[in-house]
């Protein structure tokens, strides 16, 4: 015969505890906003290489400190390097994405809806997307010189092939029950792709265009390494050639924030135009 349980005066505190411990967690997000805890994480990562900076384990022909880095960035604003370098590639960006997100989001239309268009199209765009920019930007500096046409080329095929490539999928993802019920109704085929199709491959679009301006960045900073002739790109090439850490990281904050802000932008769309979306958040 097995004993009997004995009895406590004091339950064990163990489980309750443990079934606390995420509702206290939640009160202590709760308590610090998002945008501030963003930002408490930023500034620690600054404080730490201030302080390996001045401990030595950072030189300044190694890394500059995040001081140093601010005085040359007033220093560049000051004698107009820097404004001028990135008036000059915000310009070559702009033409750069105001022709390929045009051009990514036809084609991916004409290779979603079209079966004759997605034969033509679709192999030679993914064959495409595969080439790197630095592959490819020889054969645009010797076909257009050393000007803006090739970056503004090489940022136009960085950004049409992801728009491409994420609308497509958007395409491919739509109920096509929706399709019937609206071809039920009587819509026509361009009424269909106007309020069925594309409101339903807007967030896949909205992928695209996300993935397409970081992109944009990255195409240019090659193009503007390889051909120096102004911009960002071309500053940093210089930096190096003089050892100019500070000017390198100076830069590379300025391409960081402009992918930030970029970034920004198409959280902004999606907040507007995404409305109707209900997706799940972080806990």
């Amino acid at each position: 015969m097995s004993a009997p349980p004995v009895a406590t005066d004091h339950p064990t505190p163990t489980a309750p505890v443990l079934r606390d411990l995420p509702l206290r967690a939640a009160r202590v997000r709760r308590g610090i906003p998002r945008p501030v805890r963003r930002t408490l994480v930023v500034v620690a990562l600054l404080v730490v290489w201030q302080v390996l900076a001045e401990v030595g384990v950072l030189t300044p022909d190694t890394l500059s400190s995040p001081i140093d880095t601010v005085r040359t960035a007033v220093d560049m604003f000051a004698s107009g390097d820097l404004d001028t370098a990135l008036l000059t590639s915000l310009q070559r960006a702009a033409t750069g994405l105001a022709l390929g997100v045009p051009v990514g989001l036809v084609l991916a239309l004409a290779s979603g809806l079209f079966r004759v268009g997605e034969d033509v199209i679709d192999s030679p765009m993914q064959m495409l997307r595969t080439l790197p920019f630095l592959g490819i930007t020889p054969l645009l500096i010797l076909w257009f010189g050393i000007g803006d046409t090739p970056k503004i080329a090489l940022v136009f095929l960085g950004v049409c092939f992801p728009v491409y490539v994420n609308t497509l999928v958007g395409i491919r993802n739509v109920d096509a029950r929706l399709v019937e019920a609206a071809r039920t109704f009587g819509a026509g085929r361009w009424s269909v792709i106007r309020s069925v199709v594309l409101p339903g491959a807007l967030p896949n679009i909205l992928v695209g265009l996300r993935l397409a301006l970081g992109i944009a960045w990255l195409a240019l900073v090659v193009g503007e390494q390889i051909s120096s002739d102004g911009g960002i790109g071309s500053l940093m090439l210089q930096a190096q050639d003089n050892l100019r850490t500070d000017r390198i990281v100076v830069c590379l904050v300025v391409y960081a924030l402009l992918g930030l802000l970029s970034d920004l932008v198409v959280r902004v769309l999606e907040r507007v135009l995404l409305t109707w979306r209900q997706g799940l958040e972080a806990s």
